[in-house]
């Protein structure tokens, strides 16, 4: 019988292995574009579990991990989709977008660290993102970091002059480090920010109107329900922020759990409700 050479054996069994590579990774394919299909559609338990099935089919492919992480942050199972990022990123530490997105869920879970760590990283790796991340300096001010928040908004006025919620958060990083005078003496100059209520918030913190202002402004013409849920919510977060800011900490809990109420899909709607956890958990802890 004819001796088999090993180094032919060995290819043999390499070709094998990697043809039951690729048929696992064409199998995970089919299973991920039937996820995003699902999820489009707004069956979002079918999307995960499809994502799943991608995910058995090719464990050492990062996408199904990153699909699912998304799916889940969507569904606003934070946990969940930072479980997922996280190993997606063990499998792929470069794939920098994924420290972003794992940063945001962080942050809505109350881990404000870990959230920063996330999106320093991801600086780290995207360098042309860091005067726009406004999210690293919400972070920062809520980690008492207020240097460097202020820091940051500086850097996001490089990148967008024209946003009264930068210039305001800027003032608020401020106004626990060198005090409200003078964080209304220094506020950012706004050029024409033209979101309904946000001139008002910005005079507001400027000092030339009243929280009153600003909410009477929010509610005032006959805007679609949906853009006068939204007016309401930024005017009272911002107007909850305020009071917090002039130490009236039972009116800054009692706007922003208003704000808290009045839902929108956007990050700053877990910025309030951080918060407002936060403000209820020091009022506990106040009481006898």
């Amino acid at each position: 019988m004819a001796r088999r050479d090993p180094l032919i054996l060995r290819w043999i069994a390499c070709a094998i292995a990697c043809a039951t590579v690729d048929s696992a990774v064409a199998a995970a394919d089919t299973w991920l574009d039937q996820a995003r299909t699902a999820f489009r559609a707004g069956h979002t338990d079918e999307a995960i579990s499809l994502a799943g099935r991608a995910i058995q089919m090719a464990p050492d492919d990062p996408r199904g991990y990153e699909l699912r992480g998304d799916i889940h942050a969507a569904a606003r199972k934070s946990a969940e989709a930072v479980a997922d990022y996280s190993r997606a990123l063990k499998l792929d530490p470069r794939r920098a977008e994924l420290f972003d997105r794992r940063g945001s869920e962080q942050f809505k879970l109350g881990r404000i660290a870990e959230s920063i760590a996330d999106f320093d990283r991801y600086i780290q790796l995207r360098p042309d993102q860091e005067r726009q991340h406004w999210k690293r300096g919400i972070s920062y001010y809520y980690a008492g970091r207020y240097g460097e928040g202020r820091k940051q908004f500086d850097g996001y006025q490089t990148f967008d002059s024209n946003d009264v919620e930068n210039a305001v958060w800027r003032y608020l990083c401020m106004a626990k480090s060198a005090g409200v005078e003078r964080a209304r003496a220094d506020i950012l100059k706004v050029k024409d920010d033209r979101r309904v209520p946000m001139r008002q918030v910005y005079e507001l913190f400027a000092g030339r109107t009243t929280p009153e202002d600003v909410l009477r402004a929010a509610t005032s013409g006959e805007p679609p329900p949906a853009q006068l849920n939204e007016r309401v919510f930024y005017a009272h977060l911002y107007v909850g922020l305020y009071y917090e800011a002039v130490g009236d900490t039972r009116r800054a809990l009692e706007h922003i759990a208003e704000a808290e109420r009045h839902r929108i899909a956007h990050y700053m709607w877990d910025v309030a409700r951080v918060h407002a956890t936060r403000l209820r958990e020091a009022d506990r802890d106040e009481k006898p």
